[in-house]
């Protein structure tokens, strides 16, 4: 039998070896993080300065991003994100009278959610051109559980529960003290509508676990619309957008995102810390993800600033989730 203060060093050297690997892993995913932010940035004001019209893939998850980098005590530039705030209210506010009638803009739910979504993210205070899309979000679709999508641009244009999701967040975060009533009874027909309605996919799946948790769901149902996402994460450690493709950044990225966000998984649960490795390991050089869009173009091509040519709009949403899935799991404090 080893003496006692032999074996007391060496678990004293296994517990040193854990923390050493630990605190790599933590450097890595940082370094990672911060390699990926400027791009994201840079393509995120490209759109701005190149076109008058919110976009959900070049600033809304871009915004996500940033703005979940700031809060984990990664630096971004804060006098761009108010551009991009005062940017995107504009944008509403054109629309506002439409929004009162009940009619959106191009993308409908989609663009109106996520427009909202990333001035919650950027701090925006309710006014009148926030209520005027809350009273959008509750007149479209009002005789419906659901809302429904205005086109198919997958992955990220083509789910109604990522419709649900963002009007749902939309509703709770800006809807006033006169539309209580009309969201409370809206609410419990979409949840109602949520539990019943099967995912197809892996937006899908990520959207329908977090539109199940703006929709005060029980906690048991969120659990098991979290398992159901939990189960298709592939031996790599990613996700994939479709059972035709390779797990990739967007599917990987959403898919931790929703879990730690909406279902509570934290960085240390395995399944979170096999998605970050696969993350890791299939970032590029210059700090972007490459995805390859599944979506026909429509409109005139464009450069962002952001890698991947004509798939540059999916490639910096992926890296927009996928940052922000790093910086959960990777405070810089």
């Amino acid at each position: 039998m080893k003496p006692a203060s032999t074996s007391i060093a060496f678990l004293m050297a296994i517990l040193c070896a854990t923390r050493i690997g630990a605190q790599e892993a933590r450097e890595t995913q940082v370094a990672a993080v911060e390699k990926a932010l400027p791009l994201i940035q840079k393509s995120a004001a490209g759109h701005r300065e190149n076109r008058t019209c919110f976009a959900c893939h070049n600033q809304g998850i871009p915004i996500l991003a940033l703005t979940t980098a700031r809060k984990n005590g990664f630096t971004i530039d804060d006098e761009d994100l108010k551009k991009h705030m005062g940017f995107i209210s504009t944008f509403l506010g054109k629309n506002r009278a439409n929004y009162l009638k009940g009619k959106g803009q191009g993308g409908q739910i989609d663009t109106a959610g996520y427009a909202l979504w990333a001035l919650e993210l950027g701090g925006w205070k309710p006014d009148e051109t926030t209520a005027a899309v809350a009273e959008y979000f509750l007149l479209y679709n009002k005789d419906l559980d659901r809302w429904n999508v205005s086109s198919n641009r997958p992955p990220s244009e083509a789910s109604r529960f990522t419709a649900a999701y963002l009007a749902l967040r939309g509703l709770k975060t800006f809807g006033t003290a006169e539309q209580k009533e009309r969201i409370v009874a809206k609410t419990a027909r979409v949840r109602d509508w949520l539990l019943k309605t099967p995912a197809k996919d892996n937006e899908d799946r990520v959207f329908r676990l977090w539109a199940l948790w703006a929709a005060n769901a029980s906690p048991k149902d969120v659990q098991a619309a979290a398992t159901e996402l939990l189960k298709t994460q592939q031996e790599d450690g990613g996700w994939r957008q479709i059972e035709a493709l390779e797990s990739d950044a967007y599917a990987t990225g959403t898919a931790l995102v929703a879990l730690h966000e909406a279902a509570g998984i934290g960085p240390d649960d395995m399944a979170y810390r096999r998605g970050v490795k696969h993350l890791l390991s299939s970032q590029l050089s210059d700090g972007s993800w490459h995805v390859r869009s599944r979506s026909k173009p429509f409109q005139t091509y464009f450069e962002t600033g952001f890698p991947h040519g004509k798939d540059q709009f999916i490639s910096t949403a992926a890296s927009s989730w996928a940052a922000t899935a790093l910086a959960l799991s990777s405070p810089k404090r």
